[in-house]
């Protein structure tokens, strides 16, 4: 694998648009950090943070910050001479995709990063090796959501990108499958198997990963206490938050916003 150029938390105003024509075999992967004003098969859509897109140089990119600053992750690069290893992949190109948890993705391209700009005599074999892994974990993502051209074809695909916007922007609404359903006029049944499809979670998986990345948010940012932040974040109970803030996150609210602040 072949790295033409990286950077990692690289910061955009509002008002710059980034585009790039069309590249046979030049691939160009891409990390929001932030909300994502972005391009893709045709359509404009305003995607939430972690949602991450690798054009294959087939299509024109085109994206630009929705809010006052995009920050994103990305390396351009090419898999010459690695066609063994890349070809098998089952990547999905010029589309965008969802991570709930992206800690690892985010570790990865900074140390590529990090590496590709430092001048270790090992660098290409390093960034080689990193970038092998990061595909390798797109790609175990990209396999159990079998999203393909056909299935982001639907004529509900704008209307579900639109509402999981909404999901992630409105964490306090007391969200439910049917509220959801009824918001892009489906069936419940209907609703929860094409959400699934097409985002690889659940509708109400979802839901929870929006609170918890809002609470995120706050907890970083803010100096609110816990309580204030699960009412802000939609929960009913503080005992309830602070039990599901720790099994995604892996500590308590309080112990990640000291992590946070350090």
């Amino acid at each position: 694998m072949n790295i033409r150029s990286t950077g990692y938390s690289s910061v955009y105003e509002r008002g710059y648009r980034f585009t790039r024509g069309t590249e046979g075999g030049v691939f160009l992967l891409v990390h929001a950090k932030s909300r994502i004003a972005l391009s893709f098969g045709g359509r404009k859509a305003v995607l939430p943070e972690d949602t991450l897109i690798i054009y294959d140089g087939s299509c024109e990119v085109d994206y630009a910050a929705e809010d006052d600053f995009l920050i994103c992750n990305w390396v351009v690069f090419d898999a010459e001479g690695d066609s063994e290893f890349f070809e098998p992949l089952e990547l999905i190109f010029n589309l965008p995709l969802r991570f709930t948890d992206t800690d690892f993705i985010d570790s990865l391209m900074r140390n590529i990063t990090s590496e590709f700009y430092s001048l270790n005599s090992h660098r290409l074999k390093m960034t080689d090796v990193m970038l092998k892994t990061l595909l390798l974990k797109v790609d175990e993502q990209c396999r159990p959501r079998e999203l393909s051209q056909s299935s982001a074809a639907e004529p509900h695909y704008n209307l579900l990108v639109e509402l999981r916007e909404k999901i992630y922007r409105n964490p306090q609404k007391k969200w439910n499958v049917d509220l959801m359903a009824a918001d892009v006029s489906m069936s419940r049944s209907y609703f929860q198997h094409i959400y699934r499809e097409v985002f690889g979670v659940s509708c109400m998986t979802d839901v929870i990963n929006g609170k918890i990345e809002k609470a995120k948010e706050i907890l970083s940012e803010t100096s609110c206490t816990v309580s204030q932040v699960a009412a802000m974040c939609g929960y009913d109970n503080e005992e309830h938050f602070m039990r599901q803030f720790k099994k995604i996150v892996g500590v308590t609210p309080t112990g990640y916003r000291k992590k946070a602040v350090t």
